[in-house]
């Protein structure tokens, strides 16, 4: 435990280092599991603890509700990390969903977190039965419901449906989930007889949403089975043909992992073809935007001229501006990171 309290003091430039240099092999792994947890500060503390043990990296949300883990740990541990979730009956045969593209290097610390929810739905469970989800539907299976003209709705964020998606997709121009699904609510309100086919990253998202459709009186509702991880290697193995088009948006320090290569996005600075997210590099900002090569090396890595002229100051006044930002955030009740693509109008280059 002190190892873990001892690591928040490390200067993350030098944890992010410190794995890009190890030659040590890592696999990145995905994993939710809804069950009840009573207390899960204690769990917290022990997951803290266990895993910290076997080298694991990465974010975990804990709630009442279960678990969202996004993980790397060294691949001789896999097995030791099946063994120990197994040992527990609520976690027992938890799916895992391996990175479709992965060098291990996805993340570069553990942080564990307990939340309201492991999700942010805005959802009051108790007025539906959360377990009542809908039906899951392999890669062939959804591919056939696809092909028999089912609708098929993107149920993540914006930003990731804009570099990858399925082809013919509804894709909602929300920000979060808690946005997102009052607005599929309101749009197929006439088609609660028709197949819907739902989606997102490894399926946590359409667990809680099938069961709030199906409960607010849509009668097919399906959803993809460990989501566009799961569908993309099944595609491969089994040699299906790959609905998805383009990147699956992921959200450790890849930002994405291309199932297919094409690229459905443009850069949002110079229009030109890209799918590659970035974060702004003035961490006053930390703007997640679109940015090809190009304008990544004539603006730094930043969103704005403004963020590049910040970029230039020195540590310790760039340090202050951190600051600055981070209390005015809290005073309006909000979080100084900015996790969203949304500059309209595009961000021009200068020069």
């Amino acid at each position: 435990m002190a190892k873990n309290k001892e690591e928040k003091f490390v200067p993350k430039l030098v944890q992010k280092q410190r794995v890009q240099d190890s030659n040590v092999d890592r696999t990145t792994i995905s994993f939710y599991r809804y069950f009840k947890i009573s207390n899960p500060e204690e769990f917290m503390e022990k997951l803290l603890m266990d895993f910290g043990e076997i080298g694991v990296f990465g974010r975990i949300y804990l709630a009442n509700e279960g678990i969202n883990a996004q993980i790397s740990i060294p691949s001789q541990n896999v097995d030791k990390l099946r063994s120990y979730l197994d040992a527990d009956s609520d976690m027992k045969d938890v799916p895992f969903k391996i990175a479709v593209e992965d060098d291990g290097k996805s993340f570069y610390k553990l942080k564990i977190k307990v939340r309201d929810k492991v999700v942010a739905d805005g959802l009051n469970d108790k007025t539906f039965d959360v377990t009542d989800v809908g039906n899951h539907l392999n890669a062939v299976e959804y591919n056939k419901a696809i092909e028999d003209g089912a609708i098929i709705i993107d149920m993540r964020n914006h930003y990731e449906s804009e570099v990858g998606h399925f082809e013919g997709a509804h894709c909602p121009d929300a920000d979060t989930f808690r946005e997102l699904l009052p607005q599929v609510e309101e749009e197929f309100a006439d088609k609660k007889d028709e197949k819907i086919l739902l989606y997102c990253t490894g399926g946590i998202r359409c667990e809680k949403a099938s069961a709030y459709f199906k409960h607010k009186g849509f009668k097919d509702v399906n959803q993809l089975k460990g989501g566009i991880i799961q569908y993309a290697h099944e595609v491969s193995e089994q040699g299906l043909d790959c609905k998805y088009k383009g990147k699956n948006f992921v959200f450790d320090d890849r930002l994405g992992e291309k199932i297919t290569e094409d690229i459905l996005s443009e850069c949002h600075q110079c229009g030109e073809p890209s799918d590659d997210h970035t974060n702004c590099k003035n961490d006053a900002c930390h703007l997640l935007f679109i940015q090809c090569t190009k304008c990544a090396e004539k603006m730094n890595g930043c969103c704005t001229d403004e963020c590049v002229s910040v970029l230039a100051l020195p540590l310790e006044e760039q340090m202050e501006l951190r600051k600055e930002v981070a209390r005015r955030a809290k005073e309006l009740g909000g979080d100084m990171a900015v996790y969203k693509s949304r500059i309209r109008p595009r961000l021009e280059v200068k020069g």
